[in-house]
């Protein structure tokens, strides 16, 4: 998918924390469309509903499917497989950015983050995947 200028690329974001939540709401609504979901049990409902983000950015320790569970249930589909997927985590810990990189994940990002940075790597992956041809 090719982003034409006024179009905001679709996140998929998946934070249990409603402050946290909060700031990447508001961080990312300038450039990217984000939709909200507090439990990865409900974001992946959501993408077999039909919507296909364009990228999603998924906390590791969520309620009813955490993180790493999210990320092996849309890499083992045919339809999601190709989704980029940011793991964000308040751990910093080389086994767990690891164990995610593994998993599939595009990026592991370490809260607390500076929203710039975000910004910056979602729009890379995005460019690196073909997904936006615009700055």
């Amino acid at each position: 998918m090719h982003v034409i200028p006024g179009n905001l690329p679709a996140v998929v974001v998946i934070e249990d924390d409603l402050y946290m939540q909060g700031i990447l709401s508001q961080c990312l609504s300038e450039n990217f469309s984000p939709v909200l979901f507090d439990n990865g049990m409900d974001a992946f409902a959501y993408l077999q509903e039909g919507n296909i983000p364009d990228i999603i950015i998924s906390d590791l320790n969520t309620p009813l499917l955490n993180g790493i569970q999210f990320l092996e249930q849309v890499r083992s589909s045919g339809f999601f497989g190709s989704i980029p997927v940011i793991i964000l985590s308040g751990v910093e810990n080389t086994d767990t950015k690891i164990k995610c990189l593994e998993a599939g994940a595009d990026d592991f990002i370490v809260k607390p983050f500076n929203p710039r940075e975000l910004a910056a790597r979602l729009k890379m992956i995005l460019k690196r995947a073909g997904k936006l041809t615009v700055n």
